[in-house]
């Protein structure tokens, strides 16, 4: 690890995603000036300057994070994913963010490997595009220098913050849904159900999914039940839009506060597990 940063080069000109997240993920470590230009051999030489995207090196241990001198064989690969190796968390983005890979395909291959690998039309790639990404980027590529006075450095530090906060309580949230949460069978499917704890996660359902991967039920689960932060009952969802629930008719159940007209979630302020499961036995689609 980087005993200290004093600051942040990368490239200038054109900017793309991979070399704006690796810096947000860097001013979330090392809050230091970030500068769009050429870096000098001497801050290439230097542990104390990060340098991204540029220099033809990788270099964990001077802070070097390059990427394009790699052959084109090797695997897709981005600036971002260079600076989370070196900060141990390569391994968990990967399999925590689905986005990732794309996001190196991208970079390293271009949008048509990307489309092939997603099995898409080329002409849908541009679809994905966000908004957000376009104008953040489009001012990031503007600037050469940004301070921490800056709105743009101080949006790209949150944007580091976020990620990096997801991705080390993400373990340990698992471990938590682990310790917390049982499959319940309700006629022919699963159901995860999570009991509620005091104090209640600021976001209950933060992670179920995932956990479901992992536990290799991901075709078996079709529903989520977890304590509603905003009273004390509870959530149903469906789990991945699974077409054997709709939930919109609950509406018409008395303790049923809130079921939304696509059917996929509801909120009940049921607590009874029983209760719950005849819940989840009236969101039942029947073949007609």
């Amino acid at each position: 690890m980087v005993r200290m940063i004093k600051r942040i080069v990368t490239h200038p000109g054109g900017a793309h995603k991979d070399e704006f997240l690796a810096c947000c993920v860097l001013l979330a470590e090392y809050p230091v000036p970030i500068f769009r230009r050429d870096p000098s051999e001497a801050e290439l030489e230097s542990a104390s300057v990060a340098v991204v995207d540029v220099g033809h090196r990788h270099e964990p241990e001077l802070a070097n994070f390059d990427h394009h001198q790699f052959p084109r064989e090797h695997p897709p690969i981005c600036a971002l994913s260079l600076v989370l190796d070196h900060l141990g968390l390569y391994e968990d983005a990967r399999l925590f963010w689905d986005w990732l890979e794309a996001a190196e395909r991208f970079d390293s291959r271009g949008p048509n490997d990307v489309a092939a690998w997603l099995k898409i039309p080329r002409e849908a790639v541009s679809t994905l595009n966000s908004p957000l990404d376009i104008t953040i980027i489009r001012r990031f590529a503007a600037v050469d220098e940004l301070e921490s006075d800056d709105p743009l450095w101080q949006i790209m530090k949150f944007v580091g913050e976020d990620l990096l906060h997801y991705l080390r309580t993400l373990r340990q949230r698992l471990d938590w849904i682990a310790d917390k949460a049982v499959f319940w069978e309700v006629d022919d499917f699963k159901v995860l159900f999570l009991e509620r704890t005091n104090p209640l996660p600021d976001d209950p359902g933060l992670g179920l999914g995932r956990y479901i991967e992992e536990q290799g039920l991901k075709e078996e689960v079709a529903a989520l039940v977890y304590p509603d932060r905003r009273g004390d009952g509870y959530g149903l969802s469906t789990f991945n839009d699974d077409p054997r629930l709709d939930f919109a008719e609950l509406e018409k159940e008395e303790d049923v506060h809130f079921a939304h007209v696509r059917g996929f979630v509801a909120k009940t302020s049921a607590t009874d597990p029983e209760r719950l499961k005849a819940l989840l036995r009236l969101g039942r689609v029947t073949k007609k």
